[in-house]
């Protein structure tokens, strides 16, 4: 087994590519040695020891003692840690800190147990991203990256465990701000804008180092799509200030953090042809291609464009004139997951190879109920599951089929459900390569929120209770995630029933139905909406009575089967989105931001 790569710089590109090909190669004797390593130093764990295994650390009898488990099943022992108790309850070194999922439980975040050394598991997969990229678009250590990169706001437990999302961790850390000198991870962002906890400034500073340094940019990009376009939609809106800063080599007043001005005035100086340049560029009437008319040496856009930031997609092209869009990594809170080994795919053709060395992998196969509702209304995939005992190991994936993703990390997660559907489409030597499909039960995303449908459902029938004072009620619903605005939202489409003496409902009781639906959902949600700005007010559309009918009418004439047909509660399918608008006659915005409250400890148990 070659040496893994700390970094490019270090070993080089011809190591790391090596070291891809050695572990793919190996993928089944990396596994095993893998999951050996994690039940070696878990065997004194409470968790393990409670299952029925003591010490072994064969994989025949870790899959038949151990359970297959959700979050749920481990949330008793994950507020034990949350709590303070430092046994080891999980993992047999200390949990460093927990990672908040965007995924929800309950409507509140998961918490997930992490230890400090993930910190170099995650290092080594972004060491990895550019050797593999430089294959398909050489040169790029001659220039920098205009990475958007964000923090978010974190907690202490009751125990003092910090809690925050996965990328926070990782800016934050010693791996990330005292990374060695590499020509591939050279930023126009100065590490103090990023880690800069003001939205609106860290967004200033990063654009405005972004382009006074434009003509040295040969990538640009951010984590997910939508947060890229906010950027876009952020010069927009704030240019002149911009243009006026590098005309005059000073920093907007609005700008107040010490270390964010410091860092800047370190690199801007005044630059009027530049102010003048931009300033012309941005005060045309198009702004079509307005990336490579700024950075005109950009060569891609690194953004994730798989699962549902899909939709943003058309946007994209249009601001960029089309450029390669980029999907390098796959890899969540729980742990980190692989990489895109052809990343100038399609991104409808993305697939990622899993690395065998980051955690130990299984696969439930599923079988998604092929209906008309699935394939033209895009409704989340229902799922018929196989029994635990039938999951399989990465080596042993099947072409064509999909799976849910389970894993067993260093960290203390033990055959757990990651609930992300994977498709394999592909084989690097041994290691398969799959393509998202989608996240389970998903309904509604528009940045890094998810909204199952029985969050949405207990939410709408909340809210409905608004009508019952005017002898009205709701019929039937259905929503729709639309990023035709920057922030995209949330749309529900409603049909109401009236008794013959119903009042006129005014429209500040559908505001406040609006207002109602965005307080019932969950605190990812919420925080887009109030700190991010990520997510616009929610809007509920009031379409004409038999609106459904003729839903299910189109769905019927289309191929459906009356028999299995029912209202589908997500729609993305674009006639079916036309026929909804063809028939709203009133609609109405969420007329305030819902409660968000920073670092509250929602997801403990108080002790």
């Amino acid at each position: 087994m070659p040496e893994a790569p700390k970094n490019v710089s270090e070993h080089g590109e011809r190591k790391a590519l090596e070291f891809i090909e050695e572990v793919t190669s190996n993928a089944d004797e990396v596994q095993k040695r893998v999951l050996g390593e994690i039940l070696s130093r878990s065997a004194n764990v409470e968790y393990l020891r409670r299952h029925g295994l003591n010490g072994q650390i064969d994989r025949l009898t870790f899959k038949k003692v151990v359970p297959v488990v959700g979050y749920e099943d481990l949330k008793p022992d994950i507020d034990r840690i949350a709590n303070g108790d430092t046994s080891p309850i999980l993992c047999s070194q200390p949990i460093s800190e927990f990672l908040t999922s965007s995924g929800t439980s309950g409507g509140e975040r998961k918490l997930m147990p992490t230890i400090e050394e993930e910190l170099e598991r995650r290092s080594l997969l972004y060491s990895l991203l550019m050797p593999v990229m430089n294959q398909f678009v050489p040169g790029l250590d001659e220039g920098k990256g205009m990475y958007l990169l964000f923090i978010k706001s974190e907690a202490k437990t009751p125990g003092g465990l910090v809690a925050r999302p996965v990328l926070t961790s990782f800016y934050k850390s010693s791996h990330f701000k005292n990374r060695p000198h590499d020509p591939y991870t050279n930023y126009t962002s100065p590490n103090d804008t990023i880690l800069c906890p003001d939205s609106y400034q860290s967004m200033y500073s990063q654009l405005l180092c972004g382009l006074y340094q434009n003509t040295e940019v040969l990538r640009v990009g951010a984590v997910f799509a939508s947060g890229f376009i906010r950027a876009i939609k952020f010069l927009e809106k704030h240019w002149l200030l911009l243009c006026n800063d590098i005309r005059t080599g000073t920093l907007d007043p609005k700008i107040t953090d010490p270390s964010v001005r410091e860092a800047v005035m370190k690199i801007l100086e005044p630059n009027p042809k530049l102010a003048d340049f931009i300033e012309a560029e941005c005060s045309k009437d198009s702004w079509r291609g307005i990336i490579k008319r700024l950075w005109p040496n950009t060569k891609y856009i690194d953004v994730i464009v798989t699962g549902t930031m899909s939709q943003y997609i058309p946007t994209l092209d249009y601001y960029s004139n089309s450029l390669p869009l980029i999907c390098t990594m796959y890899a969540s809170s729980e742990c980190y997951f692989g990489l895109n080994l052809n990343p100038l795919s399609k991104p409808s053709e993305v697939a990622y190879t899993l690395m065998p060395i980051m955690c130990y992998y299984e696969f439930l196969p599923v079988n998604r109920k092929k209906d008309f509702t699935e394939d033209s209304f895009s409704k989340p995939v229902s799922l018929e599951e196989k029994e635990s005992h039938d999951l399989v190991d990465l080596v042993d994936v099947k072409l064509g089929q999909e799976y849910e993703l389970v894993v067993t990390t260093y960290a203390g997660l033990y055959r757990y459900r990651v609930g992300d559907i994977l498709r394999v489409v592909g084989f690097k030597n041994k290691a398969p390569q799959f393509k998202f499909v989608c996240r389970k039960n998903v309904v509604l995303s528009i940045d890094s929120d998810k909204t199952d449908e029985v969050e949405l459902q207990n939410a709408v029938k909340t809210a409905a209770d608004h009508l019952l004072s005017f002898d009205a009620s709701l019929t039937e619903y259905t929503s729709y995630a639309d990023t035709s605005t920057i922030p995209g939202h949330y749309v529900l489409y409603w049909e109401i029933s009236h008794s013959d003496r119903a009042a006129a409902i005014p429209p500040s009781v559908f505001e406040d139905c609006c207002f109602s639906v965005e307080e019932a959902l969950n605190s990812v949600y919420r925080q887009g909406r109030v700190s991010d700005k990520s997510i616009g007010p929610l809007e509920i559309k009031i379409v004409e009575g038999g609106t459904f009918d003729k839903l299910m009418d189109y769905a019927l004439s289309q191929g459906a089967s009356i028999n299995q047909y029912k209202a589908p509660r997500c729609v993305k399918y674009a006639p079916i989105v036309e026929l909804l608008n063809s028939r709203v006659v009133a609609n109405y915005f969420s007329p305030k931001c819902p409660k968000w409250v920073p670092g509250h400890k929602q997801w403990c148990n108080q002790s």
